[in-house]
């Protein structure tokens, strides 16, 4: 199938391109950039005023499925992806049952390739069912496909078990994904130990509950030489220590999350658990610390840590709420509104943040537009504004604070190895 993309603002990162161009894409492949292509095609599609980029790759996803398919399965979660402009996620393995073998994780990646929305790339379990107490099945579940492992929702407390992961993800070649959190703590946390804890009378999740483990895992790195991904930044010192170890040459990188740069603990208006998150909503003094790490490189990716539950169990006090909201389908308008569009990033960062440090740190060969490569493409306005509706989520879960917020920047058109998966 040949499609033709037409005057649209091509940004591809890859090659440092920003420019008016048209996109060629035929057999799912790039084909051709440049002004005015005349082709027969299929399908022509007007981009006008609109970013032409590569497919968004999500490297921290909650997909539920195997066993929390009430919350979201593989499909709606597929949907909700290709609704949000990403082509590729990576999914979290703290499933039913956990993502610890090769049977687990080929269920997934079938799953995913029979609905064929977005690519999903299942994330293996350090240890088994997320114990903390043996390893998981390595070996197997890189033959299987896992791109990397990560003990998401959870913390990896033996240092000497996680450090023989570390060096097992040196042999394998793939990244580890670091949940920082110190287990003993959190103590019943629900939010940031701040003023608004108070005011709201609920106990306090401290930023040395994340940094902590930050540190240690950074240590680890340095001693291991593996390669560290931070999940889910949320504090100034996190970033400032990220950025002391790139500038020792560890190989390292980190993300945040949209509600991490968008919110504040001050945006809680009450005992409304879609504003209990893990890691929590931090200070205003944070959330700076944050942007400025995006915008100077320090953090290098924008993740969702898409967190869906049901409305029952949200509508519950944070005291009983489980952690965790939605964020495929509002992420791409929360960076054009509170980054981009207020100058702390550009167009083209925009895209590196979102596309292309992704497929990096994962190592496959997407993220970019050049000629050749697979046609994974965004087409993304950046200028219409909207209300954000959660009865709109193609998710099965509603669970945002973003409800209600006006943003702008709206995905028009998403594309996967060369086929329109979604169009507004």
């Amino acid at each position: 199938m040949m499609i033709l993309i037409k005057n649209g603002r091509v940004l591809d990162p890859a090659t440092k391109t920003d420019k008016m161009a048209d996109v060629l894409i035929d057999g799912g492949k790039i084909a051709k950039i440049g002004d005015k292509i005349k082709a027969v095609a299929d399908e022509v599609i007007d981009a006008s005023g609109c970013y032409v980029m590569p497919g968004f790759i999500d490297l921290h996803v909650h997909l539920r499925d195997p066993g929390f398919e009430y919350k979201e399965t593989v499909e709606t979660g597929s949907k909700a992806a290709a609704r949000g402009g990403f082509t590729t996620i990576l999914a979290m393995p703290n499933t039913k049952p956990v993502v610890d073998n090769p049977d687990v994780v080929r269920y997934v990646t079938n799953k995913a390739q029979d609905v064929g929305l977005t690519n999903v790339i299942q994330a293996g379990a350090v240890t088994k069912g997320q114990r903390g107490e043996e390893l998981s099945e390595i070996e197997e579940m890189v033959e299987a496909g896992v791109l990397a492992l990560s003990e998401d929702g959870k913390t990896v407390m033996d240092t000497g078990l996680y450090r023989e992961a570390m060096m097992l993800a040196i042999k394998y070649d793939i990244p580890i994904m670091a949940h920082c959190e110190d287990a003993t703590l959190v103590r019943g946390g629900v939010m940031n130990e701040d003023d608004n804890a108070k005011r709201l009378g609920m106990p306090g999740i401290t930023n040395a509950v994340e940094d902590i483990i930050i540190a240690r895992d950074l240590l680890l790195a340095k001693e291991t030489g593996v390669r560290l991904h931070l999940c889910h930044c949320s504090t100034k010192d996190g970033a400032a220590m990220l950025k002391a170890a790139k500038e020792q040459g560890l190989s390292v990188t980190g993300e945040v999350c949209p509600h991490h740069f968008t919110l504040t603990s001050s945006d809680i208006p009450g005992d409304d658990s879609n504003y209990k998150m893990n890691p929590p909503l931090r200070t205003r003094e944070d959330v700076d610390a944050l942007i400025q790490a995006l915008s100077e490189g320090t953090l290098d990716v924008i993740a969702t840590d898409h967190a869906p539950h049901s409305f029952d169990e949200k509508d519950v006090s944070m005291r009983r709420a489980p952690f965790g909201i939605v964020g495929l389908e509002t992420a791409a308008a929360l960076t054009m509104t509170e980054l981009v569009d207020k100058g702390h990033l550009t167009p083209l960062q925009m895209a590196e943040k979102m596309s292309y440090n992704p497929a990096k740190i994962l190592g496959i060969d997407r993220g970019s537009l050049e000629p050749g490569k697979i046609a994974d493409v965004v087409i993304f306005d950046p200028k219409e504004a909207y209300q954000i509706d959660a009865a709109r989520f193609s998710s099965r879960s509603k669970n945002t604070p973003f409800h209600g917020k006006k943003v702008k920047g709206c995905v028009k058109a998403t594309i996967l190895e060369g086929r329109v998966v979604y169009e507004r």
